[in-house]
């Protein structure tokens, strides 16, 4: 009897861990959000939740990867802009960057009830577009600056005094010319936790970079590179860069020591239309279309595009 039941426990705990059953319904490939929302954040949180910032308003939506639900959860603010998203586990938080009231800002969000908790103003900003919560500090990048903003993060996730700047030195390339020159745009820590690895969208490279002392190194793709580079996902030793203006992910292989890598697929589906960040679930990444080809952040001087549909589209990790 004791034998049976042990044998219904491992079973059990087996055929949770190998996932859904054959025939369970598959995670959509299509999720969409609200019409003329102008979405360029996403991030995954717990569970199956997904949250989406926008770039009209500041709103923030949140939604279901296995149903596609969803609502907005934070609602809009006039002055507010919200770019890059991360999800800081351990306190629940919604991190997004942009402006508030035209100037720069790092905002906090309660992931489950929308609540503004956090507002950090970064006054001398040019242009924050993408966030990442790592272990102990938030780093943001500032795309028509030389510089990261660094927030420091207690044990739990709790933020500790105010932005400062770290600039950029070694390899890292400061960009001026062009219609928009944007300089480091997606950022992620690398699997160790103490290096950060970011891409430059104008001249299509990747960085490593320290997190201390703010020196870049470009990481060697062998000639290759990955121009209209947006948003990143690190997974181990994998970087996933979604070129949004290609419609594509570049999947780039890193050597152990993240000094070299090479670029090893491309990722395309019919589905993109302009995506500009992506986030990880499971085996799945998941992007949302910004459709910058058809809409422009205002705060640029652009058509925000009122009325466009946008969506989340999901396709297989490589």
């Amino acid at each position: 009897m004791r034998r049976l039941a042990l044998f219904s426990v491992v079973l059990t705990t087996s055929l949770a861990l190998m996932g859904p059953a054959v025939g369970a319904p598959a995670f959509p490939d299509q999720i969409p959000v609200p019409d003329g929302f102008f979405p360029e954040g996403i991030a995954v949180g717990h569970g199956h939740d997904f949250y989406v910032g926008s770039l009209l308003d500041g709103a923030l939506y949140k939604g279901h990867l296995g149903t596609g639900d969803g609502a907005v959860l934070a609602p809009g603010a006039e002055g507010r802009v919200v770019a890059g998203l991360s999800f800081d586990r351990r306190s629940g938080l919604v991190w997004g960057v942009g402006f508030d009231q035209g100037a720069g800002a790092i905002l906090a969000f309660d992931g489950a009830t929308g609540t503004l908790v956090h507002a950090i103003a970064v006054p001398d900003a040019a242009f924050l577009n993408d966030v990442v919560a790592a272990r102990d500090a938030l780093y943001v990048t500032d795309s028509l600056a030389g510089v990261l903003w660094v927030v420091s993060l207690t044990n739990r996730g709790a933020p500790v005094g105010p932005a400062t700047a770290l600039p950029l030195s070694g390899d890292f390339e400061f960009v001026t010319e062009g219609e928009l020159p944007v300089n480091l745009n997606g950022i992620d820590v690398a699997p160790h936790g103490k290096t950060l690895i970011a891409v430059h969208t104008t001249l299509g490279v990747l960085y490593r970079i320290d997190p201390t002392t703010g020196v870049a190194s470009e990481i060697d793709l062998g000639g290759a590179t990955v121009p209209s580079g947006d948003g990143i996902v690190v997974h181990g030793r994998t970087v996933y860069v979604v070129q949004n203006f290609l419609n594509q992910v570049a999947v780039v292989q890193l050597d152990p020591g993240l000094e070299t890598g090479a670029l090893v697929d491309t990722i395309t589906s019919d589905l993109f239309r302009v995506p500009a960040t992506a986030a990880r679930f499971g085996n799945g990444l998941y992007l949302i279309n910004a459709r910058f080809d058809e809409a422009f952040p205002p705060f640029l001087g652009g058509d925000p595009g009122a009325g466009l549909s946008y969506d989340v589209v999901r396709v297989q990790r490589r």
